[in-house]
């Protein structure tokens, strides 16, 4: 049991690095300040979520992932050579960030169908929460700077 619920947070692990550095990457190609200060708090609130989880497969005897997929490296890799061709304004940094959002949210649900013990599933749940959160106002703004233009 403990080894694949080790696995699960794993994964998740590596969910909450891509969007670590997802968020991070986008921080820094926004040109509106408060989106700049949006993808920062983001980046630091996935960073956390990983840190937490990490700390779940130590106290579980396992050895937890400190990166994030080759899948996340080669989306990154994608949206920086997308931006080399084309301009890179906000909205499509929120759709690009919207993405990653929304495969945050599928590994998230594919968890929460695994058994897991209950403080396990309690931490999931509530960084579950979380990416919810995140990804609707992401998606809400997203729609804004789409109405704007």
């Amino acid at each position: 049991m403990a080894e694949h619920v080790i696995k699960v947070l794993n994964n998740l692990i590596e969910t909450s690095k891509n969007g670590e550095k997802g968020f991070a990457a986008a921080a820094e190609d926004a040109k509106a300040p408060e989106m700049q200060e949006l993808f920062r708090n983001r980046s630091r609130d996935c960073a956390a979520g990983a840190t937490e989880l990490q700390t779940l497969v130590t106290q579980l005897g396992g050895e937890p992932e400190d990166s994030g997929t080759v899948a996340g490296a080669m989306h990154r890799g994608w949206t920086n050579i997308k931006a080399a061709v084309s301009s890179r304004t906000d909205l499509t940094l929120l759709e690009e960030c919207e993405k990653g959002e929304d495969v945050a949210k599928a590994d998230y649900e594919k968890a929460l169908k695994e058994t897991l013990p209950d403080n396990v599933r309690a931490v999931i749940e509530r960084q579950y929460q979380g990416v919810l959160r995140n990804h609707d106002q992401i998606r809400d703004l997203r729609n804004r700077f789409r109405a704007a233009t």
